[in-house]
């Protein structure tokens, strides 16, 4: 009797894991159809106020350095105080708002600012809520439980910029696309706030705690962070990319947001790919991963319009596999009680990568794109290096 109820009550808990997932991926989804439909056409925008490529490059790139380094702070607060909801839920609410004022920006400068504060937000949020969805995703595997998750936040990525593309063909403007936006947000907050009511305790999904020896974090994660370094500087965002298409006119402005969706659709289908293959190979996926999406930027920069559309989808595994695996993959190598420190080291470290980079790759475009494009694939390839060392690493 004890034993059959044990496993009801072990596959009860798995049970509301998934659930638990699956809500906060519903909360993704939304916020993705949000702010990844404004990031499909904010290179563009930025262009049409007067920045240039170097300006484009800096907003992106010191976009995600504020964004990453304050991770760095929420993932300490968050260990610290416990109020995993309360930060995700405030976070939430400042990174979605800040999109639809951008309807509002007059000049690329005020539109710069909210998009460092839609950035901003977004770092509250996600060291939170990350740990939240690793003790969820310890009852599933966790490359699955974190590819689930990223795969339906790719689905609102998807809408996100089709509909905007939608939008810019009926209307040819920018700010009525922002505006629109405010609709998932609102939606988004709501059902943050319903999963708050329905999982008040998320750290009570983690049964089987992972015992890790430890009081601090591992080497094996400061070498997988030398990787992360690598594939940040290497990996052009997409806002530069958007420039490009609109420079060179090899892409028309209603089809730029739909090459990012062809993207966030191949990310999804990565995320889920990449996520279950962590969950039986283990790091070999992420060296998988790095080799097929390095070579993106001379399909992008150098093709032409098909070569270009196959590059995105490259791209997009490339995404795929950074926001499934590489957050598996952090879980997996902290213990419990600094898991939200490591995410926000291993945010900030990665953020402050792509900002050198995505500010070095605007400069070298504005100079010569064939030595940008050759810094961007030798900078990824240099990632498999420090990940061959910790290939065969299982907690």
């Amino acid at each position: 009797m004890f034993k059959l109820q044990f496993k009801l009550s072990k596959d009860t808990i798995k049970d509301n894991s998934l659930k638990f997932i699956v809500l906060l991926g519903v909360v993704s989804l939304l916020a993705d159809m949000t702010y990844e439909g404004a990031r499909s056409i904010t290179g563009p925008y930025l262009a049409l106020l007067g920045a240039n490529a170097a300006v484009v490059g800096f907003v992106a790139g010191f976009g995600e350095l504020v964004g990453y380094s304050l991770r760095l702070v929420s993932g300490y607060l968050a260990d610290k105080s416990r109020r995993y909801w309360a930060m995700t839920i405030l976070g939430y609410a400042v990174n979605l708002l800040a999109v639809p004022l951008l309807a509002l920006a007059g000049n690329w400068p005020l539109a710069a600012m909210l998009l460092i504060a839609e950035r901003m937000g977004k770092a509250i949020r996600t060291p939170p809520r990350d740990v939240m969805l690793s003790h969820a995703a310890s009852q599933v595997g966790r490359g699955w439980g974190f590819g689930l998750h990223e795969a339906m936040d790719q689905i609102g990525a998807i809408l996100g910029p089709l509909i905007v593309a939608i939008i810019l063909y009926f209307y040819g403007n920018y700010q009525i696309s922002f505006a629109f936006l405010l609709i998932p947000a609102i939606l988004a907050l709501t059902v943050l706030v319903i999963s708050r009511i329905l999982y008040p305790h998320p750290h009570d999904l983690e049964m089987d705690v992972p015992k890790i020896q430890t009081r601090g974090l591992m080497k094996v994660y400061w070498i997988y962070i030398a990787a992360v370094i690598f594939i940040a500087l290497g990996f052009a965002d997409f806002p530069l990319i958007a420039y490009h298409f609109q420079k060179v006119e090899i892409v028309s402005p209603v089809m730029i947001p739909i090459f990012y969706s062809v993207a966030m659709g191949v990310d999804a289908i990565a995320a889920l790919l990449f996520g279950r293959l962590f969950d039986k190979i283990g790091m070999w996926s992420l060296i998988i991963a790095v080799l097929l999406s390095a070579f993106f930027t001379p399909l992008v920069f150098w093709g032409g319009f098909n070569l270009a559309l196959v590059g995105m989808a490259l791209w997009g595994v490339g995404m795929g596999a950074q926001e499934s695996i590489m957050r598996a993959a952090v879980a997996e190598m902290s213990p419990v009680n600094v898991r939200g420190s490591a995410y926000g080291v291993f945010s900030t470290i990665y953020g402050f990568s792509w900002f050198i980079g995505s500010f070095t790759l605007g400069i070298l475009y504005d100079i010569s794109i064939g030595i940008m494009v050759i810094f961007s694939l030798l900078a990824q390839l240099f990632a498999i290096f420090p990940l061959i060392f910790i290939r065969n690493y299982r907690p």
